[in-house]
């Protein structure tokens, strides 16, 4: 390779070299030279990057006389920080070789030693400098190990800005980069201080050390009562590498406050910081920053600009998780499925409706997850029609959560081709491809950085159609159905359910309609996770080209699933809670939005019967005094554990007990035909409930090695109600859910497992009954029969000899939806109870 010097001009040189044999730079010739460490690299893959940067330690009078302390005769022994003496030499040099760079060089000069050494040149100046900088001292960085892209200093670690695949960006972090061994590229006439860097021999090995400056280079002000006193949060700041000021200067970060100062409206200083603009934080905001060596991101900590005109306007990713879901859940949702006008538009109140031209809808909505470069966005476009046939452009991209921060435009258009050839430029540029072969044919290529459709369905989401809290008690009173059977039903017709449901799996972004998706979206996604567990259990990469797959898979699994919190996967458990199951639950509540439709009207008119036609499912309360109610009841109790969350354990009593026959499944006579018949719980979500009713049981979508999927594509169900408890349990504040009973043949030959199957596919190609035999089991003296020669393991459980199984109790797949049957509908009331306290006498 052929290496171009660089050449600057007279007056820079002589500056230059001025002083640098003025002795402004000078490095100890004598000391040793480090060998490169070989330190363990760390992915940062958590869902909130760090923010904080490592800048210049500005020392108090204690780090100073510190500082001027004489050298131990232990050489390299660690001081009371955990760096040694040489360590704190290297990085004292290397300030001093920082602060002489930046006085001697342009930073145009510096663009052209980058330039020289391959090393990227582009950037604001603010970038450039530190990594001239680094490289002068340290070393040319070498490429990314996994994607070949360039490395980047950000302060607390060395990060890819590279592409890993046309669906994500490479999300390498490291802490001890890959550098050149080369020599630098710099000119002769450069002073042999800067010639003795490019010998690799005379390179030191940077050390960072990211936990001790969560808060380097920040000011903070401190207001009010806190928690602790203000001296112990200034020596706290001081000792994570920030400054405390009693007042707010220029430059201050953020102002710390207590509640107090909220509910009093705030003193002096919060008035002052707020017309500046200044965040105003809680006390919470040190406390988790310091726990997690990490300064968290001050909007999530914000107190006081809710009491603005526009809100607090943060990005739904970069709130506290339980403020988020607030947020979501009480928010109304904007986009309802593609005939739905974006109700920031405000023309659905005029009587504005989507432009239909040629067989195409022209509403567009779109999503994007990159967590290389800490993208989460979704992007909608509209052409609308209103009365008098005017015609509007309606844009719009940012964040969820964030209107504030969004580029939004509506413009009033005069000609509709016009119009019509602009939306496409548009989709053109936010996609990189052709609107109509996606909108006709569904033909699209990902392009890296772009986003990619969400493809909405004609059809109304549930939590918009569904009943709002204010129809459900009228929609019942006004119905023909069964008072019980009534009150069932709107409960599947609620908005409440479906919006929990999504809350709680973090899809329920108020912008986009994740319960009115095409089912070729849904298919897409369904491959799309498929296809990550084929290769995953293939491949025989370790370590970082691991977890580059693991980063790949995550950022296109939430670029096609929007989220409010996407994350990167790490284990099959999260694939299987935050993948697979949100995947069925999705694809089940687009079911419910179906059935349910438009119910925002009027209630009179009894859209509860309605519904239950188009459901074509027989519903009928069973009788508390029959034989049939005694024998579930029976089995729910004896086959009952409470359910633990926290240190609270659930309780179940029985409320009603439903008996279906959905038009979809195999009818009880058709299962009584099959041999091996056994009658079993299934759980379930109340949001996953109508669609079983309507449509059947359908197979598991993966094959895991996690309970519940460990089957492969088969339905589950289990011997014990309190496995099912676990599917179907709602929340403390909602303690009403539903577990099914179902009867279901596992075939003339039943295969026992004490562990996941390697491999599924025989399973589900023979379609022969799988029994998973679990820690737990039912005590098979109380097994009994129903309706002639349907068993039924009602038992109390007890310890089985299965001591290292992974189920916690027996499960059963069935592999073929003709082979399981829905019988019962069993409505439960979750009640908690508190913990015993001890006492003392």
């Amino acid at each position: 390779m052929v290496k171009t010097r660089t050449v600057f001009s007279t007056i820079h040189l002589f500056y230059l070299v001025q002083l640098f044999f003025c002795g402004l730079l000078k490095v100890n010739e004598t000391r040793a030279t480090r060998a490169h460490s070989g330190g363990d690299d760390q992915h940062v893959t958590t869902r909130k990057q760090k923010q904080h940067a490592e800048t210049k330690q500005t020392g108090d009078q204690e780090a100073e006389q510190k500082s001027k302390k004489p050298k131990s005769d232990k050489g390299d022994e660690p001081d009371v920080n955990g760096k040694s003496t040489e360590e704190e030499d290297i990085v004292k040099d290397f300030e001093e070789f920082c602060n002489t760079v930046r006085k001697s060089l342009s930073v145009e000069q510096m663009r052209q030693i980058l330039k020289a050494n391959e090393q990227d040149d582009s950037g604001t100046d603010d970038a450039v400098v530190p990594r001239c900088q680094d490289m002068l001292f340290y070393g040319p960085l070498d490429k990314c190990p996994i994607c070949r892209g360039p490395l980047e200093y950000t302060g607390s670690n060395y990060s890819c800005s590279g592409i890993y695949s046309e669906w994500s960006s490479c999300t390498y972090k490291t802490k001890d980069p890959p550098r050149r061994e080369d020599k630098l590229n710099i000119p002769d006439e450069i002073s042999a201080l800067i010639k003795k860097r490019q010998d690799p021999k005379n390179r030191h090995t940077r050390k960072l050390n990211a936990a001790e400056k969560v808060f380097s280079g920040m000011l903070i002000s401190l207001s009010g009562r806190l928690s602790r006193t203000h001296q112990y949060w200034k020596k706290e700041i001081q000792k994570n590498g920030g400054k405390v000021s009693n007042t707010i200067p220029q430059g201050v970060a953020c102002l710390v406050v207590s509640p107090a100062e909220r509910e009093r409206g705030g003193s002096g200083k919060v008035t002052e910081a707020m017309e500046r603009g200044i965040p105003v934080v809680s006390e919470a905001w040190l406390i988790e920053s310091i726990d997690k060596q990490s300064a968290q991101p001050v909007e999530a900590y914000d107190v006081v600009s809710d009491l603005t005109t526009y809100g607090k306007g943060i990005p739904l990713d970069k709130m506290d998780p339980s403020e988020e879901a607030l947020e979501t859940l009480n928010a109304e949702l904007k986009l309802y499925g593609k005939r739905g006008v974006y109700k920031d538009t405000r023309l659905q109140e005029e009587g504005g409706e989507i432009l239909e031209k040629d067989g195409l809808l022209y509403n567009c909505a779109f999503s994007r997850c990159d967590k290389g470069r800490e993208l989460n966005d979704y992007c909608i476009m509209q052409l609308i029609v209103v009365p008098e046939n005017r015609l509007h452009l309606y844009f719009k991209k940012g964040q969820v959560g964030d209107d504030d921060k969004a580029e939004e435009r509506l413009e009033e258009k005069e000609s509709v081709d016009d119009a019509v050839k602009e939306f496409a430029q548009l989709f053109k540029e936010v996609t990189g491809n052709e609107f109509e072969p996606w909108e006709r044919e569904k033909k699209i290529q990902k392009k890296h950085t772009k986003f990619y459709p969400v493809d909405m369905d004609d059809g109304v989401d549930v939590r918009h159609g569904g009943l709002g809290l204010r129809q459900l008690g009228i929609a019942a009173a006004h119905s023909k159905l069964d008072p019980l059977v009534a009150n069932f039903l709107k409960v599947l017709c609620s908005q409440e359910i479906y919006r929990y449901a999504l809350m709680e799996m973090g899809l329920d972004s108020p912008d986009l309609p994740m319960g009115m998706l095409t089912d070729l979206h849904l298919k897409r996604c369904e491959e799309v996770l498929n296809e990550f567990i084929d290769i995953f259990k293939m491949t025989k990469e370790t370590g970082q080209n691991n977890e580059a797959i693991w980063s790949d898979f995550s950022q296109r699994w939430f670029t096609l699933m929007h989220s409010t919190r996407p994350f990167i996967f790490r284990d099959y458990h999260e694939i299987a809670d935050y993948a697979a199951a949100a995947l069925e639950t999705v694809r089940d509540i687009n079911v419910a939005s179906r059935v349910v439709g438009d119910m925002t009207g009027s209630t009179i008119d009894d859209p509860l019967s309605d519904r239950f036609e188009k459901m074509g499912c027989s519903i009928m309360p069973v009788d508390k005094n029959s034989e049939d109610y005694k024998m579930i009841q029976n089995y729910l109790e004896k086959t009952y554990e409470p359910v633990k969350i926290e240190d609270v354990d659930y309780g179940v009593t029985l409320e009603n007990v439903f008996a279906v026959e959905p038009s979809a499944g195999p009818s009880l006579d058709d299962i009584k035909k099959l041999p091996n018949k056994v009658l079993l719980w299934c759980g379930s979500r109340s949001s996953n409930l109508l669609r079983h009713l309507h449509k059947g049981f359908l197979p598991a979508i993966c094959s895991l090695p996690v309970p519940g999927y460990m089957f492969g594509r088969a339905i589950v169900c289990s011997d014990a109600s309190a496995e099912a408890a676990r599917y179907g349990f709602t929340a403390v504040d909602r303690p009403e859910g539903f577990l099914i009973l179902a009867v279901a043949s596992l075939g003339d030959q039943i295969t026992e497992v004490t562990s996941p199957p390697e491999d599924t596919n025989p399973l589900e190609e023979k379609k022969a009954g799988v029994k998973g035999l679990g820690r737990k089991k039912t005590d098979e003296a109380e097994h009994f029969t129903w309706k002639d020669d349907i068993k039924v393991p009602c038992g109390r459980l007890i310890s089985s000899e299965h001591k290292d199984s992974p189920l916690e109790f027996n499960e059963y797949a069935a592999y073929d939806p003709k082979q399981v049957s829905i019988r019962f509908v069993v409505g439960v009331k979750y009640e908690g109870k508190a913990p015993l306290m001890d006492t003392e006498e």
